[in-house]
């Protein structure tokens, strides 16, 4: 487990592109047979992996975090961005498709990541934060998340968002999380964007084509930061900073969040004309 601080705004203000990727910027997440994590002290948020390409992964504990065992104190969301798999939550057994989502809460002391096809094995994405009560295992595919359409081909942002873990889908102590479809021909995500000081975010982005790319634009509205992504790599986004992106072709991401509430709607808008 890799353990990243906080940076302030000053401190980002200052940096170049190697600190800042350094900082905010997990560029190997997914690796077969491992199951990696991130610990950021945003709001105390991991993010991580379970790829079981040739056998079960079991979700261990670590010392750092003082618990018999990893969901002692923590809740977990899951997201398959890989071939089918299954997640096993103390002895219930789940089967999860390319972009189901599962959620497992606080108590459970077992979790195992298992994949259907060694050939095309699942791969588990996964965002978990501090618990204070327990919620109910439970399953979401991506028609249960009642897909949403918006944006326009005008503004090269037409997307399709699947919300997953929020006030009005999956119950959670306070992790929200979900997933955003780009079509054809977009390639703007969260534009216009904003900032939410009351909780951290992190991006996940995937089915980024292969020699394609993604500018993921950072840092506070008056003084913009960017990182450029390639298919499978990861964003720590600080509560004070914005949170877009451009590809130079569609692609798919996962946001997830943890703070103070729960609500999707959040959020301190930023208007276009503002961004420097």
């Amino acid at each position: 487990m890799e353990i990243r601080f906080e940076s302030s705004r000053k401190e980002v203000s200052q940096m170049d592109t190697k600190t800042l990727r350094e900082n905010f910027l997990i560029d190997t997440i997914f690796e077969n047979d491992k199951i990696s994590w991130v610990y950021s002290h945003y709001d105390r948020v991991m993010i991580g992996s379970a790829v079981p390409a040739t056998a079960p992964l079991t979700l261990e504990t670590f010392d750092s975090l003082k618990s018999n065992y990893f969901l002692e104190r923590r809740e977990i969301g899951i997201i398959n961005i890989g071939g089918d798999g299954k997640v096993t939550a103390d002895g219930e057994e789940i089967a999860i498709s390319k972009m189901g989502c599962i959620y497992v809460g606080k108590g459970t002391q077992q979790v195992i990541f298992s994949s259907d096809d060694s050939a095309n094995p699942a791969a588990f994405y996964l965002l978990s934060s501090p618990a204070h009560h327990t919620y109910p295992t439970r399953l979401f595919t991506k028609e249960d998340a009642t897909p949403v359409t918006i944006g326009s081909p005008e503004t090269s942002n037409h997307r399709t968002i699947y919300k997953y873990i929020h006030l009005d889908g999956i119950q959670s102590c306070q992790l929200v999380m979900g997933l955003t479809v780009l079509k054809t021909g977009s390639v703007w995500n969260t534009m216009p964007s904003h900032v939410h000081d009351r909780r951290m975010e992190a991006y996940l982005y995937f089915d980024v084509p292969a020699n394609q790319r993604v500018l993921h634009l950072m840092g506070e509205p008056s003084e913009t930061r960017h990182l450029w992504l390639s298919d499978r790599q990861a964003i720590i986004s600080p509560p004070w900073s914005i949170h877009s992106g451009c590809g130079t072709s569609n692609y798919s991401f996962i946001w997830g969040m943890a703070g103070e509430n729960k609500n999707y709607t959040d959020m301190d808008a930023v208007a276009i004309s503002d961004l420097k």
